[in-house]
């Protein structure tokens, strides 16, 4: 759906608690580059590290596909689940800087442990023998699993803070002055954010992997170590210029506040009387909770005014929408799971391009590096989007236009799918031995197919979390998209397992085969495409029935927007 916009709306009365003024001194776009700069280099830091980290664990501790795909998959949902943890942290009690701050501090010393597994020659199982018939191999001890185990972990915790809180925190350094005023900066910060850590991802997918491919592991993991020692000082060199917004009561609490309270007032009945009174905090305007699932308004119901209106049992009306526009949100939000799981599998990919033909002339690209297509595409989409068709469509129709978020993710969860398909397709043909010697540049569409997919609903499904959801949810809207990740990762690998377990029934080679060319990686997309059209059929019903969203019903946003 392509909209057009006039005028801004007028903006209802908001609560004195809700207005927050800040030092002139502070904040502005100086602090950006300090801010996107750190979690850019530790996505160079920790994304440098994923693409190989397969051939690590299998060369250096002598792990099978598919013991070292679930590692990762765990991992990696850990590090995307975090966020949510650090987010609630963030809210209840630190506050996003001291959470980015930590979490740069955790996270250095997690690569630090990494790296240092390549150097303590204990640290890892011993060398296979060679000169053994069989080929005598060692797996890991239970010590040196979880030594490797605690370096993950500590990176996951660290990438988690600093991830919660970056999006929303530079989002309040704009909440100021002519920023606050201007609906441009808002309408670019999303995409240009994006792209600034996408950027960051492309350096670790050709630099930080070529190092790690020419100059051996000890020199590949030291680098993700120096970058993360780097973020370190580039956060807390800019302290004195950061706004840095107190903490607030706990979402977790008021969730569970409005809950108990809607049940313990479970046999009120609802009137549609003008007259019901509702539990308001001091200065808000008189506006009663909407009709979207009216359960919850039983919350806030004042039955007897001399007593309930300074109980302590009752919620506040913002309490009750806050929660209500949280569980909205949730069926959209499930819809990306499906399309996570397909950008989830560079581990098979690697292996892909490792048996076809790499070479550009004289030079051999690493097989890691393919995923910088995908990158590339993500930073295509973002500039085509934001500084070609947006401008061209407003002149043409005189007016500003945009596309709706949810068209947009649509469009991503389709170009997922058509991505599965195209890698089915060729992992078909490169397996056949159809095309002999295959030149791995046929691995290029299936790449940008899937970063054009990430690019079209994941900073769609920014936009859409941060326009539904009020301000003082800003650090949860920020980590959803994680939250859908971490899960996806999970869920990416049940089906590996479920595909594993099946294919090698009656004694047949399993399609997740240690050995790519054994296997049937082709089957095992198509299964994955089978799940994303399921996947777009699902969407179309969650988007059709969580009705217009704020912009299509013409009401307000949060009025200090950026």
């Amino acid at each position: 759906m392509i909209e057009e916009e006039g005028e801004l709306p007028l903006l209802e009365p908001r609560s004195r608690d809700d207005e927050v003024e800040y030092d002139n001194d502070k904040g502005g776009f100086r602090t950006l580059p300090f801010i996107i700069g750190t979690e850019g280099l530790e996505k160079m830091a920790t994304f440098g590290l994923n693409p190989n980290m397969t051939v690590y664990m299998m060369g250096q501790y002598q792990m099978g596909m598919t013991t070292a795909s679930n590692i990762l998959f765990i991992w990696s949902s850990a590090t995307n689940f975090m966020p949510i943890i650090w987010a609630i942290i963030a809210d209840s009690f630190l506050g996003q800087f001291y959470a980015i701050g930590l979490g740069t501090i955790i996270c250095f010393l997690g690569v630090l442990l990494l790296w240092s597994t390549t150097i303590i020659p204990n640290a890892r199982p011993p060398p296979c023998d060679e000169t053994s018939s069989n080929g005598l191999c060692y797996s890991p001890t239970f010590n040196q699993l979880a030594f490797l185990c605690s370096a993950f972990g500590l990176i996951s915790v660290g990438a988690g803070g600093i991830r919660s809180s970056c999006l929303a925190f530079g989002a309040n350094q704009l909440r100021k002055g002519h920023f606050k005023k201007t609906s441009c900066v808002k309408d670019s910060y999303f995409s240009w954010y994006y792209v600034s850590y996408t950027f960051s991802i492309l350096i670790a997918y050709t630099c930080v992997v070529y190092i790690q491919d020419n100059l051996g592991w000890s020199a590949g993991f030291a680098v993700p170590a120096a970058l993360m020692l780097v973020a370190v000082f580039v956060f807390f060199s800019a302290s004195l210029w950061y706004i840095k917004p107190e903490s607030k009561t706990s979402l977790v609490t008021n969730v569970v506040k409005v809950v108990a309270a809607a049940y313990r007032n479970r046999h009120v009945k609802l009137s549609d009387r003008t007259d019901v009174l509702y539990h308001r905090k001091s200065g808000s305007s008189n506006v009663p909770p909407s009709r979207k699932l009216r359960f919850l308004n039983k919350a806030c119901v004042v039955k007897d005014p001399r007593y309930d209106t300074h109980a302590n049992h009752l919620c506040t009306v913002d309490q009750v929408e806050e929660l209500k526009s949280l569980l909205r949100i949730i069926p959209i939000w499930s819809t990306g799971m499906i399309m996570f799981v397909n950008v989830s599998q560079p581990s098979f990919l690697v292996l892909q391009a490792t048996k076809m033909n790499r070479k550009i002339s004289s030079f051999e690209f690493p097989a890691a590096s393919f995923s910088m297509f995908s990158v590339l595409s993500i930073i295509v989409w973002v500039i085509f989007y934001d500084r070609a068709f947006l401008p061209l469509a407003s002149k043409v129709r005189g007016r500003r236009v945009r596309i709706s978020t949810r068209t947009r993710m649509g469009l991503g969860i389709f170009l997922s799918f058509i991505a599965m398909l195209v890698t089915s397709a060729v992992e078909g043909i490169r397996r056949t031995g159809v095309a002999s010697n295959m030149s791995a540049l046929w691995l290029i569409p299936q790449y940008c197919l899937t970063g054009f997919a990430e690019a079209s609903n994941a900073i769609a499904q920014n936009e859409f979390y941060f326009s539904e959801l009020p301000r003082s949810m800003w650090c949860i809207a920020a980590t959803l998209n994680g939250i859908g990740l971490a899960l996806a990762n999970l869920i990416a690998s049940l089906i590996l397992n479920c595909v594993d377990v099946i294919s090698k029934e009656g004694g047949h080679e399993s399609w997740i085969s240690d050995d790519i060319d054994k296997g049937h990686y082709d089957y095992y997309f198509l299964v994955l495409a089978g799940l994303s059209m399921a996947n777009m059929l699902y969407f179309i019903v969650c988007s059709s029935a969580y009705g217009p969203s704020k912009a299509e019903r013409n009401l307000p946003e949060e009025e200090d927007e950026f």
